[in-house]
């Protein structure tokens, strides 16, 4: 689980813009990240989907934890290095790790297709794509500052990696209850308080259809939308029997 707060300051020499050239430059905008975003779900959703369809695959896996944990390590790692480099890699670049990042998601994931029904799946895809969609617009056509909202979110976050630390440890009906709640309303605040940065960050980002700017802003609103995902999922879920 990750959402990074890096700010994104405007780039030195930007021209002027007008109410009416804003407008447009922050529609575009948007229009690229969540498409780029809904590209990283569906690379997702089809890498797990062949994947746990593919016994000789999933064998490997369970087979080799150090493998399961190389590709825990490496999804840290680029989510890293996308935030942290944001003004300086190429777009191609960009574009390149944040579809690796999605692909190797989509690995991890495919035991949850396993785990659960494939009915329950698709029903709390609907439910959380309603919830981000609606928190996201929210978001987005407010004209209240929700930069408040951030330390606190950010906060919240903190506290749900550190509860599901102890979880793994410690299984607890209450406490595994308690952070699918708290997990829910963190990153559904989170996707609205993304959702209304990335105004301020395509007054920053180069134009054009392609930016590193809108790649990282489509990978903000991917793992808000991957992680309020999994926590709905703990409540609609129905495991196999």
């Amino acid at each position: 689980m990750d959402s990074p707060t890096q700010r994104f300051p405007p780039q030195a020499g930007l021209p002027s813009l007008t109410g009416i050239d804003q407008s447009v430059r922050v529609a575009s905008f948007l229009t690229a990240v969540y498409g780029w975003m809904c590209v990283g779900l569906l690379v997702t959703a089809a890498t797990a989907w062949y994947v746990a369809s593919s016994p000789a695959i999933l064998r490997v896996i369970v087979e080799n934890r150090a493998i399961l944990l190389g590709l825990m390590i490496a999804q840290l790692g680029l989510v890293f290095v996308l935030s942290a480099r944001v003004q300086t890699m190429p777009p191609a670049t960009a574009t390149l790790l944040f579809v690796s990042y999605a692909a190797l998601t989509g690995v991890t994931l495919s035991f949850i297709l396993l785990s659960y029904t494939g009915e329950s799946i698709s029903s709390t895809f609907v439910i959380t794509s309603g919830a981000f969609g609606g928190m996201a617009l929210y978001g987005t056509v407010t004209r209240r500052s929700l930069e408040g909202f951030g330390q606190f979110l950010f906060m919240g976050l903190i506290g749900v990696l550190l509860a599901s630390i102890v979880g793994m440890f410690w299984h607890s009906d209450g406490l595994q209850f308690i952070v699918s709640v708290i997990g829910v309303i963190v990153f559904a605040g989170l996707a609205a308080y993304d959702a209304q940065r990335l105004k301020t960050m395509a007054l920053s980002a180069p134009e054009g259809p392609v930016s590193t700017y809108a790649v990282v802003g489509a990978l903000k609103l991917y793992l808000d939308f991957i992680n309020l995902f999994l926590f709905i999922l703990r409540f609609t879920g129905n495991r196999r029997r």
